[in-house]
């Protein structure tokens, strides 16, 4: 039996592994954030309706979202080295498509394929990590450095679209994409050690052909009926085809020798925990940013480099927090780490709820650590324990089953709170409007104003000596709005606190086999999948292999 250890794999490598990781998912989720806070400029720059800009962000979302799951299959067939390399020339490519647009529609294309390039990192990333250091340990500190370069990204994503946009035009937001991503290539081919899944595994078409359906579908759905109505007839037809993609999906999975996501996978508790806290936690935490950043630009008026040093408080205290807690999680269970992390980033949103137009940085920035804090303790061992609790020959298909759950969260996060952002807002603004002294033929042009243009058309209207008054009642229907997304995002969050309080359970519960036929018939083969010496401490393995 060949069995990988961490003595197996030269310290070198491993180092090697680790830099090449970080820079993968940076380059990978630079965009995130870069491109949401330059929305505005793009708009002004290439006039773009609201709808056409929603679809800069899902355009990079989508694909990510639809092809995680296939870029980890491509990977553990032909080789995660591949893959990654591939996934670095498409982030390329997109940010070179994106430089030169002169439309919308080119945009989108260099957007579509950044969002690709996302795809195949994600899950190589962590499968790389897991195949060069076996032990969870040793692992789980490679981890945290890995997450606390994902939240970099985050991080200097809105600084380095403020600093551009203040001297240049916003198409140079995506040159640091270009020569990153070159560079990694040239590094990555001389560093990397390429490796596979053990056993027969193969590509499952029609299992991909369906996720890729299901999840597009279901997140063409949510946003295209946020944005209107869920009543209109693609989107129920898009919804339609999301659940008759995603029954089939399942009836195939069953089926095939070789499944893309092995559904024996979910047996394992801390899988599924980890999993379903990725999908709800970043429904609420993304779509909560994405509320937030509308505040800072329409309620306080703040430019792109001033509500990028806002929210650039979350992700740095996540960032301090994270590497710590990578090493934590051999003494901590991941279970009192991921509900503890949840519990407190509740708090943080529930206490936001006070904010207002004039709240000052100070009264905010607390509140910001504090979510980051939470963020921190919560992304690093649920990523760990997704790729644990499984065989370690399949650390590629649960990084992936995982990053694609949890882009689905994030994806819908914005649809479903600016939903309700809007549709909130629009029901109070007659009634602050009214409270603000407009007439009743002012009151009117207001609202029609933000039905043809939604909210940020009041601050394009002239309403002469009214106009302030009109301003300062959109900033009070917008808090309105924004209270109850904190309040959505605050319950959604406690909603995965439970999820992984109750599933995230001791090591000692009795656990079904994920092994199964195709990639997870050879559970002996590899790693010595499913053993104590690879399972996260705190949680069940999931797995129970031959050698086990």
């Amino acid at each position: 039996m060949n069995v990988t250890t961490t003595a197996s794999v030269p310290q070198g490598r491993r180092a090697a592994t680790l830099v090449m990781a970080c820079v993968g998912v940076f380059v990978a989720y630079l965009p995130v954030t870069t491109v949401s806070v330059s929305l505005p400029a793009i708009q002004r720059a290439l006039h773009a309706s609201t709808a056409q800009l929603a679809w800069v962000s899902d355009a990079f979302v989508l694909p990510m979202a639809a092809l995680i799951l296939t870029a980890g299959v491509v990977g553990d067939v032909h080789g995660r080295k591949k893959v990654f390399q591939a996934g670095l020339a498409f982030c390329a490519a997109g940010a070179v498509i994106a430089l030169s647009a002169q439309s919308i529609e080119v945009l989108w294309i260099g957007q579509a394929f950044a969002g690709i390039g996302a795809a195949a990192l994600l899950p190589t990333t962590l499968a790389l990590i897991s195949h060069a250091v076996p032990d969870h340990r040793e692992r789980g500190k490679f981890i945290g450095l890995w997450a606390t370069s994902l939240l970099s990204a985050l991080a200097l994503g809105p600084i380095i679209a403020g600093l551009v946009l203040e001297h240049f035009a916003w198409r140079w937001i995506y040159l640091l994409a270009v020569p990153a991503s070159l560079v990694a290539m040239v590094f990555a081919a001389r560093l990397l050690t390429d490796s596979r899944a053990a056993g027969s595994r193969r590509l499952d078409w029609p299992g991909q052909l369906t996720a890729a359906l299901a999840i597009t579908a279901l997140v063409y759905g949510v946003i295209e009926g946020g944005a209107g109505s869920f009543t209109d007839t693609k989107v129920l037809v898009a919804l339609f085809t999301a659940v008759v993609a995603g029954v089939a999906f399942v009836l195939v999975e069953r089926r095939s020798d070789s499944p893309m996501l092995d559904l024996k996978l979910f047996r394992s508790a801390a899988f599924s925990a980890t999993t379903l806290v990725a999908m709800i936690s970043f429904l609420g935490l993304i779509g909560f940013f994405f509320a937030l950043s509308l505040y800072f630009g329409m309620v306080q008026q703040l430019s792109t480099l001033e509500a990028g040093a806002r929210l650039v408080t979350v992700s740095l205290m996540a960032i301090l927090v994270g590497a710590p807690v990578g090493r934590l999680m051999h003494r901590v269970s991941a279970r009192l780490l991921i509900t503890g992390g949840l519990l407190v980033s509740a708090g943080a949103l529930l206490s936001l709820t006070t904010i207002d137009a004039g709240t000052s940085y100070g009264s905010l920035v607390w509140r910001l650590a504090l979510l980051g804090l939470g963020m921190g303790l919560v992304i690093t061992p649920m990523t760990a324990t997704a790729v644990a609790s499984v065989p370690h020959h399949l650390a590629g298909m649960a990084a992936a089953g995982n990053n694609a759950f949890r882009q689905v969260g994030g994806a819908l996060g914005p649809a479903v709170l600016g939903a309700l952002l809007t549709s909130r807002a629009t029901d109070s603004l007659s009634g602050h409007l009214t409270d603000a002294g407009l007439t009743g033929a002012q009151r009117q042009s207001v609202l029609s104003a933000v039905d043809g243009g939604g909210l940020g058309a009041v601050a394009r209207m002239d309403l002469g000596p009214a106009q302030g008054r009109a301003l300062g009642a959109l900033s009070e229907a917008f808090l309105d709005g924004l209270h109850l997304c904190l309040i959505v995002s605050a319950l959604l969050t406690l909603l995965a606190a439970a999820v992984a309080a109750v599933l995230l359970r001791g090591p000692r519960q009795t656990t079904m086999p994920v092994a199964g036929s195709g990639a997870g018939s050879k559970a002996g083969s590899g790693s010595g999948a499913g053993s104590k010496a690879d399972s996260a401490p705190g949680v069940e393995t999931g797995t129970r292999s031959a050698v086990g």
